[in-house]
């Protein structure tokens, strides 16, 4: 009788012990969608409040009244610096005065873009790249969602805490046995104990670099103002990159279909993509402007293949005008950035795998011809 309350002791903290790793389990896997999902849920408050000055322009009527009306309703959807955005704008400022005012309300390339069309006096016009723009997020989510964030989260951490513990408290037990049962050395044993911190370093230095990865996907597009040496970052990545020759080709076709003159318009275009290696390539190109070059041999520094100079010469003798003629080329750009962003995903995903698979794989093999080794020990004892 006096075992029945022990059992229930036993059996109640079981109980709590599930019910907390439930809660912590929960606590983690919403946290992790809230991180991951994060991308999309920016764009789709930047993409609400592109809808709500299209729409506006399409009655013609203002925009900067329109979202003061739409505030004053109290919609909670847009968030609280879409509110913060308009308190700005009843104030009197300019939509792009307000826009700096609260800079982490759009990705700073919209804002740019928005700027961009405000100087030419149109913003109907910027509108469609800004929504390409914002399509990119959807890309940056699959990638994350589908390859990379079990093993960043789990598998990665996983095994470089198994294997801590093995080194610490399991590999120098069994090499007591080998000694105790007269064995000269462990085999891989004592080997995989010398050079314990050599595979954990590795693998911590695995793991940081994927936990810098994820950290520049949750801070977004502002990563710039964050993280030293991410514009730089960005240039090399050929997805980005294209990404930016995209953005960067269909403002300036914009502008120069708005006439505004060529030094402004390269200017402004570079400055949509919010990169400082781009905006470097185009202070060039402006230089080799007023040095009397023309268009197309002064941007031919923005493309390294000479592509973009090849369809900037073609589309200026097209009557339907820059952004129609290179309509074709933008779309290019977008589809082999997409590809090569999924390819680029799933060749990291697949080596992480490959070698967690191939560490775990040789802890095994040294653990198992261990066993053995002590087994035929034995038998000649």
């Amino acid at each position: 009788m006096n075992d029945f309350p022990d059992l229930l002791l036993r059996l109640g903290l079981v109980l709590a012990m599930l019910f907390l790793w439930a809660i912590v389990l929960g606590g983690g896997l919403a946290l992790l969608h809230l991180l991951v999902s994060l991308p999309m849920r920016r764009a789709e408050r930047a993409r609400a409040l592109l809808d709500l000055m299209e729409t506006s322009l399409r009655l013609g009527e203002p925009v900067e009244p329109a979202l003061i009306s739409i505030s004053l309703s109290r919609e909670q959807s847009l968030g609280v610096r879409f509110h913060l955005f308009v308190a700005w704008l009843e104030k009197g400022l300019r939509l792009d005065e307000a826009l700096a005012k609260v800079p982490r309300l759009l990705p700073p390339q919209i804002v740019a873009m928005l700027q961009a069309g405000q100087r030419i006096g149109d913003l109907r016009k910027i509108l469609p790249a800004c929504r390409q723009l914002l399509a990119d997020a959807v890309s940056e989510t699959r990638s994350a969602l589908n390859y990379l964030v079990v093993i960043t989260f789990v598998v990665s951490p996983a095994t470089m805490f198994v294997f801590s513990i093995l080194a610490i408290m399991v590999f120098p037990k069994l090499n007591e046995v080998a000694y105790g049962l007269g064995m000269d050395h462990s085999g891989g044993i004592h080997w995989l104990i010398r050079h314990s911190t050599l595979f954990v370093g590795t693998q911590i230095i695995f793991q940081l670099g994927m936990w810098l990865a994820a950290i520049i996907y949750v801070i977004g597009p502002h990563a710039h103002a964050w993280l030293p040496g991410y514009d730089q970052l960005s240039w090399r990545l050929p997805w980005r990159r294209k990404r930016m020759q995209r953005d960067f080709s269909i403002m300036l076709a914009t502008l120069l279909d708005a006439r505004m003159p060529e030094p402004e318009a390269i200017t402004l275009a570079a400055d949509c993509t919010a990169n400082r290696c781009f905006q470097q390539r185009a202070a060039a190109a402006v230089h080799d402007l007023r040095q009397g070059h023309p268009l197309t041999e002064a941007v031919q520094g923005m493309d390294d293949h000479g592509e973009f100079r090849w369809r900037l010469t073609n589309a200026a003798h097209s009557r339907n005008g820059f952004l129609a003629a290179l309509a074709g080329w933008h779309d290019a750009l977008n589809a082999k950035a997409f590809q090569q962003q999924q390819a680029a995903a799933q060749v990291i995903s697949t080596a992480l795998l490959l070698f967690n698979g191939a560490f775990v794989a040789a802890i095994v093999i040294t653990v198992f011809a261990f066993l053995i080794s002590i087994i035929n020990a034995g038998c000649l004892w």
